[in-house]
């Protein structure tokens, strides 16, 4: 999304980031048909990139994502490298699984 400005003295077509209010010659566009915004002939087109808004996922960000799931699903090796179990008798026993869902039951009871 962004918002068109229509400079009529400079003769200058500003695309920038959503307007947080309604002004008079600005018009809200939608990301395709900002990306395919011309201007007439003699105009300038300025195109203004918004910094505040998040960058895209990258493909680190993606690996980094799927190795804490990875290590989320081993949370018995997980405690394993730690240096051992926690305190005694606090983690629950695996009594069924049903695809990637388990039913655990306290060692307590």
């Amino acid at each position: 999304m962004a918002t068109l400005t229509y400079v009529y003295a400079d003769s200058t077509a500003v695309l920038g980031p959503l307007a947080t209010y309604a002004e008079p010659h600005c018009y809200d566009l939608c990301a395709e048909h900002g990306e395919r915004l011309t201007a007439p002939r003699g105009w300038e087109v300025v195109r203004l990139t918004d910094t505040s808004a998040p960058s895209r996922p990258s493909g680190d960000d993606l690996e980094a994502l799927a190795n804490a799931v990875r290590e989320a699903a081993r949370p018995q090796e997980r405690t394993a490298q730690a240096g051992g179990k926690g305190a005694p008798g606090a983690d629950p026993v695996e009594v069924g699984r049903r695809g990637h869902l388990r039913v655990l039951r306290s060692p307590d009871s």
